[in-house]
């Protein structure tokens, strides 16, 4: 199901991954842009990549590592960081939950 709205749509079914550790909702707007917004519960995650991504941190903290780094970056509200297409990065959650927004492409 999806919800229908002036800025463009909502899928209302949720994507729930990693046994519900991250839900997020699919938006979709009139230009066809699409984005994600979501909760990750404290964990450490690993995520894959088809398109690029740009993370933007709503509440919360996170760690990341992208692929190939050997370090570890916190992240925190009003903070973003980008990952490449066709990659990963592992994401550390710890405490409270991150909320985010993910924008494809």
């Amino acid at each position: 199901m999806t919800t229908t709205t002036l800025a463009g749509a909502v899928a209302t079914q949720a994507n729930v991954y990693f046994d519900g550790k991250c839900v997020s909702h699919t938006v979709t707007l009139t230009d066809g842009t699409r984005k994600s917004v979501g909760v990750i519960l404290p964990s450490t995650l690993t995520f894959n990549t088809g398109a690029p991504e740009v993370m933007e941190t709503v509440a919360g903290r996170c760690s990341v590592k992208l692929k190939g780094a050997s370090d570890w970056t916190t992240y925190g509200p009003g903070e973003r960081f980008d990952v490449p297409g066709n990659s990963s990065f592992e994401i550390k959650v710890e405490g409270e939950p991150y909320h985010y927004i993910c924008h494809f492409g």
